[in-house]
């Protein structure tokens, strides 16, 4: 019998006979001959957030999981009708609560609430089968009566190993039970096998694929006891095995060519083609708009790294956040210059450099290379006064911005006071465009606009619409003026 090629998801082996694939990965399953997937969705649960009692995940989490869920669906049933076996192990049944993309809004301004609508997922929608499964523990289980010569040998190897955490409800019936509780007789595991090919999905009861006595720790590294790797040789050869028996049980022949000729057409073939292919033009659309939607969401979700990029991602963030804003913004380079942002308006022009650190706050290093940029920039036969200077800053870049520091050490903000520099925490800058984003506002842009042209120091951005600063002409902030940052409580 040849090798086969052979995937595990979810599931660690001893033994480098396998391709180990984590559950959040999206390779293509018709790669393998045997693919044995245990669906857990531990990488996404957190009970940071509940409903009902329910974790619930936040929508980039929903999205990732659904998106999951969807990929090994498909790939699972593409590889069954290629004529391969699947094999689930049914772990628990995880239940979470996932964003559905769909909000309504009530009130306006600072009172409009957003209403999220979600839907209840299971790690089981990663499955092409109807089949319900329904929470339920035991070690009960015996062979079905018929029909399980393709998994009695396995069986026999690991029963003891084994222990049912749902049953299966909801379609069972119409399907081979192969595993069924001693009791009661329900269906704890089966054979799906496909109508079109000599493929099959094998639904089983979980195994303990790693006991303590798999794993020895030795000066804090972890490996394989001899017990693992002995375990990891039987359950391949014995789902090898089993894979063998299930081709032999269901081998189709295929259409020989002469048999597809029009003279044996049924009616309603032609029909049916061209329904299929009206469906496949559809899945296109709809893979076109859904790529197009993730194309949107990367562009809008970089706005997030003003609050712990650096280097260029952060510039990046910052040129594209200054265009929200509505100012004129790229970095500039020619023969002798180069500088991080350069960006104006109608109120006037402005050169940013950038920052951010990883634990320390921003001190009075940029502030020199900011003096000699305006300096250059004033060179420029095109440029006849100084452009405004602005450091941006993103020091404890990795920290939650509710604990961080002051941002700017009391060097950098006395010496922004002497050469009338603005200094920009990205995280405000963040929640500014935040807001506008969310409320397109064309006075709070300008309000934003100006309070960068006038700050001497920390610039303080309004906090909303309602908070817009009436500024008829760019002046000092001065230390009474009571404007807030989105970030201030």
């Amino acid at each position: 019998m040849p090798r086969r090629h052979i995937a595990a998801i979810g599931i660690e082996l001893a033994t480098d006979d396998v391709v180990e694939l984590s559950f959040t990965e999206k390779q293509s399953l018709l790669d393998f001959d045997i693919v044995v997937i245990r669906p857990s969705i531990d990488a996404f649960i957190s009970w940071h957030n509940t409903y009902n009692g329910k974790p619930c995940l936040d929508d980039d989490l929903s999205f990732q999981l659904k998106e999951c869920c969807a990929h090994w669906r498909r790939e699972i049933r593409s590889l069954v009708e290629a004529g391969k076996t699947v094999i689930v192990f049914l772990c628990e049944l995880q239940e979470v609560y996932v964003a559905t993309g769909t909000h309504s809004y009530s009130g306006a301004g600072r009172n409009r609430q957003t209403t999220r609508y979600v839907e209840l997922l299971t790690n089981y929608r990663s499955i092409p089968t109807s089949i319900q499964a329904l929470p339920s523990t035991g070690k009960g289980v015996k062979l079905a009566a018929k029909g399980v010569e393709a998994i009695s040998g396995y069986w026999a190897e690991f029963k003891d190993s084994s222990s049912y955490k749902v049953i299966l409800a909801a379609g069972a019936q119409t399907l081979q039970a192969a595993l069924l509780t001693r009791v009661g007789d329900k269906a704890v595991g089966l054979i799906q096998r496909s109508k079109s090919s000599a493929g099959a999905l094998v639904l089983l009861p979980d195994i303990e694929f790693c006991p303590a006595n798999f794993v020895r720790v030795r000066a804090n590294e972890e490996t394989w006891t001899p017990a693992a790797r002995q375990f990891a040789q039987r359950f391949l050869a014995s789902i090898a095995n089993m894979d063998k028996a299930l081709r032999a049980d269901g081998d189709i022949t295929p259409t020989p060519s002469w048999a597809a000729a029009s003279e044996y057409a049924l009616s309603t073939e032609h029909e049916m083609r061209s329904e299929l292919l009206l469906a496949e033009r559809a899945v296109e659309r709809a893979v076109k708009r859904k790529e197009e939607k993730e194309d949107e969401l990367r562009k809008i979700g970089m706005f997030r790294g003003l609050l712990f990029e650096k280097g260029k991602p952060l510039e990046v963030a910052i040129v594209e956040a200054l265009r929200v804003i509505g100012f004129t913004a790229a970095p500039f380079v020619n023969a002798e210059s180069e500088f991080d942002v350069v960006f104006s308006c109608a109120e006037g022009r402005l050169i940013g450099e950038v920052e951010g650190k990883d634990s320390k706050a921003v001190n009075i290093d940029k502030l020199r290379q900011l003096a000699m940029n305006v300096h250059e920039d004033l060179q420029q036969e095109t440029v006849e006064t100084p452009a405004k200077a602005v450091l941006f800053g993103n020091p404890f870049r990795l920290d939650p911005v509710k604990g961080r520091a002051e941002p700017f050490t009391d060097k950098c903000i006395s010496a922004a006071a002497a050469s009338s520099t603005a200094l920009v925490f990205t995280p405000d800058l963040f929640f500014a465009v935040q807001n506008l984003i969310g409320n397109p506002d064309s006075a709070y842009a300008r309000s934003c606009r100006l309070a960068m042209l006038s700050a001497v120091g920390r610039v303080k951005f309004p906090m909303s619409n309602a908070d817009v600063m009436t500024i008829d002409a760019v002046r000092p902030v001065r230390t009474s003026d009571k404007v807030r940052t989105a970030s201030d409580p």
